[in-house]
């Protein structure tokens, strides 16, 4: 009877031990503009789900995608670098397999590790289709047990890939996936498992294509407005139901959700998408790279509003940090922070700079201040204070001389070091292993027998008529 007790004890505290990690679940939209929900007061959009979690968690004014473009986004999310020392320089290219991911790193610390839509990180551009088994930068390969994804963007309807196997839906974009990743956390969920999701939505990516019930609000609008809007209108919608059910699921205390988008808004759709910034999506000025950003865990945060700059490169830190990750587990330098400090204090200053380099742009900013360089080609450089100057509307260079070049001087320190690790001096081999180049997935061989199915698909169809 003893050794029954000690059998039942033991098993209990290895039980707890293992489900006091907290479940992480990452999500992303593709394109959301920083001014495009309804906290932000948008003048025709209600987000009343994104609303509510911002009122549980911590709502970050001041996030940052760390690139204007969707793939050196989401490399850097994994890496905890910025993208071009992970070879993605901008959409459509590949993640280096020399990178160490979070998922990698997760899925050693006993996570059951899941990646649920949009992928766009193995070198294949052109809407979304499913990714190959044999893909050898699938998410798989990666670091995620499980992954239910396509290449690139994807909308209604969408023909998905289910580690490899390719199926068909119905529904939106966030319906399919959100579902999907419930099913994931379900069986981890049931074994005791703590899991690790990444959910990265279609929407509002183009083509546009919303139901009718979701766009009927934005009846004043033009067409493609109308349909983009109601794409956030079912994201949103999906969100609180999934929500909903990990709250049922009495797994909210102890889950992490962190939400953002991938980069700035888009120009042409109306009302604005950047909440009057300057710029939009393929710019580092403001409303190129800010976005809207959330972090909800109820056992350890409480609801704050908060000024402080952040970025998607401090994700991989800020989880490491919270789990008790070793350094070991990443590739230096690491351009992130852990934001851990933060959930339950009041920060008022970023000890460390956010960097960005994107084509031949880059930005540093430095709390309230922000270095822009318009073209590194030609070491043009301005500075602005966006507490006094969101809009980047005022070049206080020559006013401030000393800050001018002292960030300047830092930011071409930081682009030095950039360029080592695109030469590959990060890794232990000391180069760049071969990777794929990024080309449309119409052009590769791998997807050729399948070229006659999906040109009957209208995702599909005049995209394989061009080959590109």
């Amino acid at each position: 009877m003893r050794l029954f007790y000690l059998f039942i004890l033991v098993t209990c505290f290895f039980s707890c031990e293992k489900k006091e990690k907290p479940n992480i679940i990452l999500i992303m939209t593709d394109d959301q503009g920083w001014g495009q929900t309804g906290y932000y007061n948008h003048p025709v959009l209600k987000t009343p789900n994104l609303d509510d979690m911002a009122k549980n968690g911590i709502r970050f004014d001041r996030f940052y995608a760390s690139a204007p473009v969707c793939s050196p986004t989401r490399a850097s999310v994994l890496t905890g670098r910025s993208n071009d020392r992970t070879g993605v320089l901008t959409h459509g290219y590949a993640l280096r397999t020399q990178e160490k991911t979070i998922a990698q790193a997760l899925k050693k610390a006993g996570y059951s590790t899941g990646h649920f839509g949009k992928w766009h990180l193995n070198g294949l551009r052109g809407p979304g289709v499913p990714i190959l088994k044999d893909d050898n930068h699938n998410p798989g390969k990666f670091g995620f047990d499980h992954w239910f994804s396509t290449t690139n963007f994807f909308d209604v309807n969408p023909l998905m890939s289910d580690n490899g196997k390719f199926i068909d839906f119905k529904g939106s974009s966030s319906k399919v996936i959100f579902n999907e990743a419930l099913k994931f956390i379900d069986k981890n969920n049931a074994d005791n498992t703590p899991f690790f999701v990444v959910i990265w939505d279609g929407s509002p990516h183009d083509p546009w294509t919303a139901n009718e019930d979701d766009k009927s609000v934005f009846k004043d609008l033009d067409n493609e407005s109308q349909n983009h809007y109601g794409e956030l209108v079912a994201f949103d919608r999906n969100l609180g139901k999934f929500r909903k059910l990990i709250r049922e699921k009495g797994l909210s205390k102890n889950t992490i959700i962190w939400f953002c988008s991938d980069n700035g808004g888009l120009k042409g759709i109306y009302p604005s998408t950047v909440g009057g910034l300057r710029g939009n999506k393929g710019s580092v000025w403001e409303g190129g790279i800010r976005v809207p950003a959330i972090i909800e865990w109820p056992s350890m945060i409480k609801h704050k509003v908060t000024d402080f700059p952040a970025s998607t490169m401090d994700i991989f830190p800020t989880i490491a940090d919270i789990i008790g990750l070793s350094k070991s587990e990443m590739i230096f330098p690491i351009d992130g922070i852990s934001l851990l400090p933060l959930f339950n204090s009041n920060i008022d200053k970023r000890e460390v700079h956010i960097p960005f380099r994107f084509n031949n742009t880059g930005a540093l900013i430095d709390n309230d201040f922000k270095l822009v360089a318009t073209s590194l080609n030609e070491m043009q450089f301005e500075l602005y204070d966006l507490e006094i100057d969101p809009k980047e509307s005022n070049n206080i260079a020559t006013a401030n001389p000393y800050l001018f070049e002292k960030l300047k001087d830092k930011y071409l320190e930081w682009n030095l070091s950039v360029n080592n690790s695109v030469n590959g001096k990060d890794y232990p081999e000391n180069m760049v292993l071969e990777q794929p180049k990024p080309h449309f997935w119409m052009q590769d061989a791998r997807y050729e027998p399948y070229l006659k199915e999906f040109s009957n698909r209208p995702e599909y169809e005049n995209r394989i008529k061009r080959g590109y």
